[in-house]
């Protein structure tokens, strides 16, 4: 199996949304409309198979400052997972970030120790107001969120 990851397009739409919505039904991403999709598109990488065009990951890059982005909504299908498929989809974030001239990466996970070998270090949420502002106030987990924040200067 050859991955490759790029842009998301309208094709991806419907692979996106199904993908989103299993990890939001088991309570580890947040739900994403398809109406929210097609208006963050331009946000959105994707991880294909290159013979088959399926779609087998997901990530997004939203700009929470003129300093900080987030990875969020990074999934990949359970069938496909240990595969190298998360590195390539947050690699493939952090240099957007990088070209973007935005010296932080933060992502909220259950993933600490996969964020930790990409470069990660575990840190306070309370640092990131402008998450809190943004996300955090319309989440059902808000005041018993359990997820750990993670950080990467690129400066």
């Amino acid at each position: 199996m050859t991955i490759i990851c790029r842009k998301a397009n309208e094709q991806d739409l419907d692979g996106l949304y199904e993908l989103i919505k299993d990890y939001a039904e088991q309570g580890i991403m947040l739900p994403r409309s398809r109406e929210m999709l097609v208006y963050s598109i331009d946000t959105f990488v994707v991880a294909v198979d290159d013979e088959s065009g399926q779609l087998v990951g997901c990530g997004s890059l939203c700009k929470l400052g003129e300093e900080l982005v987030e990875i969020r909504s990074l999934g990949v299908q359970p069938q496909c997972k240990g595969l190298g498929i998360g590195r390539k989809l947050v690699e493939f974030l952090v240099e957007e970030a990088r070209q973007q001239q935005i010296p932080k990466v933060m992502a909220l996970t259950y993933e600490v120790a996969f964020f930790e070998k990409m470069g990660f270090h575990v840190v306070p949420k309370e640092i990131f107001p402008e998450k809190v502002w943004k996300d955090c106030i319309h989440c059902k987990k808000q005041h018993c969120c359990d997820e750990i924040a993670v950080l990467q200067r690129l400066d």
